[in-house]
């Protein structure tokens, strides 16, 4: 059992930028070695619009409980509280009435894993290893190697140079006929790293002029083999991305006839034409139940709702002389100010379809509107806009966790855990909870083949004075044995698996 009793932050959410797409390739490779997912920007529910329970008929599916909603409370990525973040210029669609949830079911089998092996052709069986699938890799760091996560959503990696997000390639020749990385030895007879091929280094020379790349077309009928191992042959194609010489497609599945955002495959073509690195997911998404959903105009508004978002524990101003009935336009002591001046973004257009969220802790393709959106400022240019979603789930038929801290109080006890992420190749264990600020806390992690199971610890600083009863998110942090590689992250106070974040 690993303990550390590691100085605790309160958490400090941070809208994510767009990152180029070989290195969110790179990423989703050191996710999977994580035991992790795809990325995505995504905002969950808040507000309590729609119809209830029990207005659906018989048929009324079972509440959906999204990782991180609290019915009331305002998650990363969610708007600014003090006016609306973003604003429809066109007229948005009104979309279905219900949707299903897509969610992955059962392990990863061992022919799925050979399929996609052999549309890669990597060369060797499917070996075991703990909580992943691995084919290649075996004669030197240098040779093709997939590795596939055996749960969930089945994450996947795969080089034609070696073990994903490492730089175990063969450097080019030098003009004196030497190996770039071996002075004095000869030209490699190895093929150089995907960045070689067609031109110089990527991290120098990448100025997305596609110099030497193939064409979108001619990229798009590489990747075929592999989306039709994947079962993604339907699957919406991007390939307009660039790094170097090396063409990025990106593959969005199509399910029940819906787009999906966040299990995407991205797959990287070389000059050559050939497949030379990628990463999704293998698992077959299943169709569960169908939920009542709104329309784009009241998802948007849900988006921009700010109800319900004083912090705990943090009292309001009352009523005075020049607060008459409390409606003078104070704020509260915890509240920032306005920013009025803060110009909303533009929503351009929106489709319906599924984006992933996490759901009792694991993945699932959720109903969502998939909105485009223009910064202020961005101009017109083809990377102006982003995609935001958000989900599309009657907010009646959501379910939300209390996240009244259920802290120590002059004896100890287990705090419940909202979330945890890693770093660290997988070592380090960051969970994220609620307690109060006149507490301390100590983290735990005893480890098994399958599951770490974590516990966090608090006790009063000073017994017995009496302390104000303010409640904040913190992090603690946990040095595993062995990288966390897909083991579930079990909450000890509950016995229920923690949502990733």
């Amino acid at each position: 059992m690993n303990t550390e009793d590691t100085p605790t932050t309160p958490d400090h959410p941070k809208e994510r930028r767009r990152r180029s797409p070989l290195l969110v390739a790179s990423m989703a490779a050191a996710v999977l070695l994580a035991g992790g997912g795809a990325a995505y920007w995504a905002s969950s529910a808040s507000s309590d619009e729609g119809s209830g329970p029990g207005s659906a008929g018989k048929a009324d599916p079972p509440p959906l409980a999204l990782d991180g909603y609290t019915g009331g409370s305002i998650a990363a990525g969610e708007p600014n509280p003090q006016g609306a973040k973003y604003k429809a210029v066109k007229e948005l669609p009104g979309g279905p009435s219900s949707a299903p949830v897509y969610r992955p079911q059962g392990e990863i089998g061992r022919e799925s894993v050979e399929r996609l092996a052999k549309a890669l052709d990597v060369a060797g069986k499917v070996r075991s290893e703990g909580t992943t699938w691995k084919v290649g890799g075996t004669r030197d760091a240098r040779s093709p190697v997939l590795q596939v996560n055996k749960t969930g959503s089945g994450s996947w990696t795969y080089s034609q140079y070696g073990t994903p997000g490492g730089t175990n390639c063969a450097l080019p020749a030098t003009e004196n006929g030497k190996d770039g990385d071996q002075a004095g030895a000869g030209a490699s007879s190895r093929p150089g790293c995907p960045s070689y091929r067609g031109g110089g280094d990527i991290t120098t020379e990448d100025d997305s002029s596609g110099k030497d790349a193939v064409s979108p077309e001619k990229a798009k009928q590489a990747v075929r083999p592999v989306l039709k191992a994947l079962g993604q042959e339907s699957a919406r194609l991007d390939a307009s991305g660039l790094s170097g010489a090396v063409r990025i497609v990106t593959a969005n599945p199509v399910l029940g006839g819906l787009p999906t955002y966040g299990w995407q495959s991205d797959l990287q073509v070389g000059s050559d034409g050939q497949v030379v690195g990628g990463s999704g997911q293998l698992a077959n998404p299943v169709k569960g139940a169908v939920y009542p959903v709104l329309s784009a105009d009241k998802t948007l508004a849900r988006l921009n709702a700010g109800g319900g978002r004083t912090p705990a524990g943090c009292p309001s101003v009352p009523p005075g002389k020049d607060d008459k009935g409390g409606k003078g336009g104070q704020i509260a002591p915890c509240e920032p100010s306005p920013t009025k001046a803060q110009k909303p973004a533009e929503v351009t257009g929106a489709v319906f379809g599924l984006a992933v969220q996490y759901v009792s802790g694991g993945q699932a393709l959720v109903p969502s509107w998939l909105y485009t959106v223009r910064q202020p400022g961005a101009g017109s240019g083809p990377d102006a806009t982003t995609t935001v979603t958000h989900p599309a789930v009657d907010p009646k038929y959501l379910a939300h966790k209390d996240r009244t801290p259920k802290g120590p109080s002059g004896k100890p006890g287990a705090m419940a855990l909202e979330s945890y992420d890693v770093g660290d190749g997988g070592r380090k264990l960051t969970v994220h909870f609620w307690g109060g600020v006149c507490s301390v806390y100590s983290v735990s992690a005893e480890e098994s083949d399958t599951a770490v199971k974590t516990k966090v610890v608090g006790r009063d600083k000073k017994p017995g004075q009496v302390c104000v009863k303010i409640a904040k998110e913190f992090t603690k942090t946990v040095t595993l044995r062995e990288p966390l590689d897909g083991r579930k992250v079990i909450d000890v106070s509950t016995g229920e698996a923690v949502p990733k974040r």
